[in-house]
């Protein structure tokens, strides 16, 4: 069994991936703090562990990606010394055994790299990987597995929390879109706002992208709030909410076979 560490600004994610049945069988979350303790995070994931009957001795390897640096000494020392495995920590040494490339190694997030690693593995064609993450972001992956671009939104949730927070008067608000664009109250009038304005942003954007391209991508959706603007479900080949705990497991792999560690 593979495990996939994940750690983004809002969540540390572990993936367990089982490798006979070649699925994802278990997802557990954190939350990200610059003031995680390995104690914490082994308590954490040992009442996990129990509960869903994963033994240490099952894990063949540990991969990790992080935009957040401030975790991973700890998230290193808790797979050394919990886990009893070094992990493979991807950075921009790791890209250049991949199919897919990036003329900016030290300035794309791993996350967004481990998306569009899988995305191209899994459709061997131009892609575009929507991230419905802390930041909604599109990676755009040409024909030849070039990353061509990189565009950056605030996510959902970060923008609810902006208008919550700096206003005096609007509420916080659940992200569930609404019947109706013509707000009834203060709640449904921010959720037809902002949840019907992102619809709107990601249907222009994957036009906008594909019209300069000239040609079609493959529409790919990831990240957990990937499933709330159901408006836009039909602009995607594909949703799946492990594409970028996969990608740090291909990357993983992909640089431990060519290095001779696997």
């Amino acid at each position: 069994m593979f495990c996939s560490i994940d750690a983004g600004n809002s969540n540390i994610v572990f993936g367990f991936y089982d490798e006979v049945k070649k699925s994802w069988i278990h997802e557990f979350r954190v939350k990200t703090s610059k003031k995680l303790t390995v104690l914490a995070l082994e308590k954490a994931v040992h009442l996990f562990f129990l509960e869903n009957d994963i033994k240490i001795d099952e894990l063949s390897g540990v991969g990790i990606s992080s935009v957040v640096p401030e975790v991973n000494q700890v998230l290193q020392q808790f797979c050394s010394e919990y886990l009893g495995k070094s992990c493979y920590l991807i950075a921009a040494d790791s890209y250049p055994l991949l199919s897919v490339k990036t003329g900016r190694p030290n300035e794309i997030g791993s996350d967004l790299m481990c998306n569009a690693f899988a995305a191209f593995e899994r459709m061997a064609g131009p892609c575009i990987v929507v991230d419905f993450g802390t930041a909604l972001t599109f990676t755009v992956i040409g024909e030849d597995g070039q990353i061509l671009g990189v565009n950056i939104a605030p996510g959902l949730k970060t923008a609810i929390k902006s208008l919550f927070s700096n206003t005096s008067k609007l509420p916080e608000v659940a992200l569930q879109l609404p019947d109706s664009l013509l707000g009834k109250d203060t709640v449904h009038a921010i959720q037809a706002g902002v949840l019907y304005g992102y619809v709107g942003l990601v249907k222009e954007m994957l036009k906008g992208i594909q019209l300069e391209l000239g040609y079609r991508c493959h529409i790919i959706a990831t990240g957990g709030l990937s499933s709330i603007l159901t408006s836009v479900q039909q602009e995607f080949d594909l949703v799946d909410r492990y594409l970028t705990v996969d990608g740090i497991r291909l990357i993983t792999l992909a640089n431990q076979i060519k290095k001779g560690i696997r």
